[in-house]
């Protein structure tokens, strides 16, 4: 889910000129007070061409979508980077709230087993999707701005290679369901094992379209497509609970990816893509790609292993009733670290067109997204049994300090995932796998020796920890991965 971001100042390469030098001279319009009108212009002589010769009309098909972007100019920052910082924040915030709201109707439609056990099932989905797209999401969001006119074969190799991966990676783990995890047995369905394997393989080309329309500087249709993704899974899972399906809560996910792929990937391929290809000022084969790709990937995956491998922990330890209190508690939880993975996405796009003002954005997004993750770490720590409660009464009482803490340890997880950032942007990437590698080792660690005596609180002290003691060291030797040098190391 890695998975995912932009700014500088006037057109980096590759960006979207959005002005009248796109557009032409017809995108000037004159406006402000009245003036006197002016006196008509001659009339041609019979036969005579018009005026302006057989210039054609102003091409008027593309005013809706001219109309949106400068709406969109005029409400957020001129910055790149805090623009589509701010466009892709929104996009988690927004598929966050919708995201609540299907899990309130699920907890409301089907009983805590089932809940527990689908949300339990659907993080093996993306931790499978994680491994089987190896990390080729952010591969796109760090080579695509200056691919030029190789944008497309690259999206669409990406796409091949992680479906497929993906695919055979959740089969391999449905034939090991009955020793690594019994409690999701009922994955063995033949239609339930078939929407499993398409869910992963979907969810894998989900991410990475993600990763391509921020590349390409359309975050704006990042917003779109998990708006769709949201909407179309609530009315499935309505249509699933109408028929009384268990695996209702998993098939509503099936159909909204299937829906959202099409839509995006039409905008993305036919739209966005030339449009990018077209402004491109370079056209670059990724330098050593394949080490990049393959470090990179390596690192994701224990940063992913930490995000999805503890609802499974919690499952298989404290029963499905108690992985459903953990699940809505860390699904809110989460909102925060994705604000800041996807902030994190638009300095990398940047970085890559204006390369010598890395340090003075990632100071900059550090200081902005502190503020915007800070108010709403206060606003969640405080209604945290209020929002909760929307998914029922026990999901408060049982859930409310695990959210609390898991609201507290985003604000660490800023410099964390700045570092991380800034670190992938240079390609340092020994810095960025150590980070990812020391995530995943102290939180699984803190988990399995916490959670008995704690219960699912001790998972969200385990995430609080982590990230004040990965955080910490790198905020006291800021200097060794946040200075001007440009050195690589991968």
């Amino acid at each position: 889910m890695t998975a995912p971001r932009k700014p500088g100042t006037g057109p980096a390469p590759g960006a979207r000129a959005t002005g009248p030098a796109q557009r032409g001279p017809a995108a000037y319009v004159v406006q402000g007070t009245r003036s006197a009108r002016p006196s008509p212009a001659p009339r041609p002589a019979r036969g005579a061409p018009a005026a302006g010769g057989d210039r054609p009309p102003p091409d008027t098909r593309r005013s809706l979508g001219a109309m949106v972007r400068s709406g969109v100019a005029a409400v957020f920052p001129r910055d790149p980077l805090l623009r589509n910082g701010h466009l892709l924040a929104i996009s988690s915030l927004v598929s966050a709230a919708l995201g609540s709201i299907f899990w309130v109707l699920a907890t409301h439609w089907y009983d805590e087993e089932v809940v527990g056990l689908s949300y339990s099932a659907l993080s093996m989905t993306l931790l499978l999707a994680s491994i089987g797209q190896l990390n080729l999401s952010d591969f796109l969001v760090r080579f695509v701005p200056s691919a030029g006119h190789h944008t497309r074969r690259m999206i669409l190799l990406c796409y091949a290679v992680s479906a497929v991966v993906s695919a055979l990676v959740a089969m391999g783990f449905l034939l090991l369901v009955p020793a690594v995890a019994p409690g999701l047995g009922f994955l063995l369905t033949p239609v339930t094992a078939a929407c499993f394997v398409a869910a992963t393989a979907g969810y894998a080309v989900f991410v990475m379209q993600d990763g391509a329309l921020t590349a390409v500087r359309r975050p704006g249709w990042v917003v779109g497509e998990n708006v769709i993704f949201a909407c179309v899974k609530i009315g499935l899972l309505g249509m699933g609970a109408a028929l009384a399906l268990f695996s209702g809560i998993l098939l509503s996910w099936v159909g909204a990816l299937a829906v959202s792929l099409v839509v995006a990937n039409f905008v993305l391929l036919r739209r966005a893509v030339p449009e990018h290809v077209r402004v491109s000022t370079e056209a670059k084969r990724p330098d050593r790609a394949l080490r990049y790709a393959a470090a990179d990937y390596f690192g994701s995956l224990f940063r992913m292993a930490a995000y999805t491998v503890v609802p499974l922990m919690v499952l298989n330890n404290l029963g499905a009733e108690q992985s459903a209190y953990f699940s809505l508690a860390w699904i809110v939880g989460y909102m925060l670290y994705l604000v800041t993975r996807n902030v994190g996405s638009s300095l990398v796009v940047e970085a890559v067109s204006s390369p010598e003002r890395l340090v003075e954005h990632a100071v900059r997004m550090l200081r902005h997204t502190g503020l915007l993750v800070g108010a709403a770490i206060v606003l969640v720590a405080a209604l945290a049994p209020q929002i909760l409660s929307f998914f029922g009464p026990e999901y408060a009482e049982h859930g409310t300090t695990l959210l609390r803490l898991l609201a507290l340890s985003a604000l660490p997880n800023i410099v964390v995932s700045l570092a991380i950032d800034v670190c992938r942007a240079r390609r340092r990437l020994r810095c960025a796998v150590g980070v990812q590698i020391a995530m995943c080792v102290l939180v699984l660690g803190l988990t399995k020796l916490l959670m008995p005596v704690l219960g699912i609180t001790g998972a969200g002290v385990a995430w609080l920890v982590t990230m004040c003691l990965l955080a910490a060291p790198l905020l006291i030797w800021r200097a060794r991965w946040l200075t001007t040098g440009s050195g690589r190391s991968s």
